[in-house]
């Protein structure tokens, strides 16, 4: 597996990969409305190119399949971060965490920070972040609970 930072031809399999997650995994902690809302049927209701060239995106590349992706943005916010569908609970998100933590140090960042699903939260925890609030917010018309978590570098 190689981590490696985001190429534009890699938007099409990031955009899938965040579809099938969010439809077939977080719908374990959310209800179909809710995961239809946040991963809608166009699966580009998002410039995958533009949104993950404009950051610090870490793709784990399993020989051509991408088995993960995650955004780091310039002050310390984790955006995106999602494990595939059948590379869940292997030490794929551990290993894109530890890319995005060490780029972090890197730019001298003190903190990251990032509001994780119901579904990551335990995943997060085992990185070392710690839960700042429990929040509820909105998406497509459709209320979520998530949680803001931090850690300190």
């Amino acid at each position: 597996m190689e981590n490696r930072l985001f190429e534009a031809q890699d938007a099409e399999q990031i955009a899938q990969l965040f579809h099938e997650t969010v439809r077939e995994i977080n719908v374990r902690d959310y209800s179909s409305k809710q995961v239809k809302a946040w991963a809608p049927d166009n699966i580009y209701f998002r410039n995958w190119v533009e949104v993950c060239s404009s950051r610090f995106t870490y793709v784990a590349d399993d020989e051509g399949v991408i088995a993960g992706f995650g955004e780091l943005e310039p002050n310390g916010h984790i955006d995106c971060f999602y494990c595939h569908k059948n590379y869940q609970r292997c030490g794929v998100g551990r290993q894109i965490y530890q890319a995005i933590e060490a780029k972090a140090v890197e730019l001298s960042l003190n903190r990251l920070f990032v509001e994780v699903s119901i579904t990551a939260k335990s995943f997060f925890q085992r990185m070392g972040f710690s839960v700042v609030q429990k929040q509820e917010v909105t998406c497509r018309g459709e209320s979520f609970v998530n949680y803001v978590m931090e850690k300190s570098l």
